[in-house]
């Protein structure tokens, strides 16, 4: 996405390294973001490849109207923050494409998202705060349970559902008399 630099003041003077900022996706639902620090460029660069090929996730996609043809767009409205930065997803209906600033719109494409209208509030001139807001964005869109998800339960009948002819049955007790002895000692 971006790399910048940044610098640390130390009694020498300035410490300049750079941060990279990278995100991955496959465009079919699975997006990740790594952000790295470095002295150099290309290590930074590699660095933060790695990260975001460690942080993975996948995106829920849905419809927006009727179900035709393949999921486009985000399943149902979601909101990403991060610092000031605040990003908001809302689903299109299909060809209206997506609808974002340029730095969302560049992770929306990893991510496989074709439908999207977008809003954000705050400081979007900090690429590292949107970048990340948007990714938290996407990461929410599983964070809900919707019927299609439903798993059907198989109920097990508990031991007293189970026994209960047995247990209804009147039963001649077993009395057990202790010896007299016992009982006055």
């Amino acid at each position: 996405m971006k790399i910048t630099p940044v610098q640390k003041q130390t009694r020498a003077g300035q410490r300049t390294r750079f941060k990279a900022f990278v995100v991955v996706g496959d465009g079919d639902g699975h997006v990740g973001l790594g952000v790295k620090c470095a002295k150099e460029v290309a290590t930074a660069i590699r660095g933060a490849i790695i990260l975001a090929k460690l942080s993975v996730v996948p995106v829920r996609r849905g419809y927006w109207g009727n179900k035709i043809g393949k999921p486009h767009t985000v399943p149902c409205k979601v909101t990403g923050k991060c610092g000031s930065v605040t990003v908001r997803m809302v689903p299109a209906p299909r060809g209206s494409g997506i609808v974002a600033a340029r730095v969302p719109k560049k992770v929306l494409q990893f991510a496989g998202i074709e439908d999207v209208f977008t809003s954000s509030r705050g400081s979007t001139k900090t690429l590292g705060n949107f970048v990340k807001a948007t990714f938290d964005c996407l990461m929410k869109t599983y964070g809900f349970l919707t019927p299609d998800f439903w798993r059907e339960t198989m109920f097990i009948r508990t031991p007293f559902q189970e026994y209960t002819d047995f247990l209804a049955k009147p039963t001649k007790g077993l009395l057990i008399e202790a010896p007299a002895e016992k009982l006055e000692a």
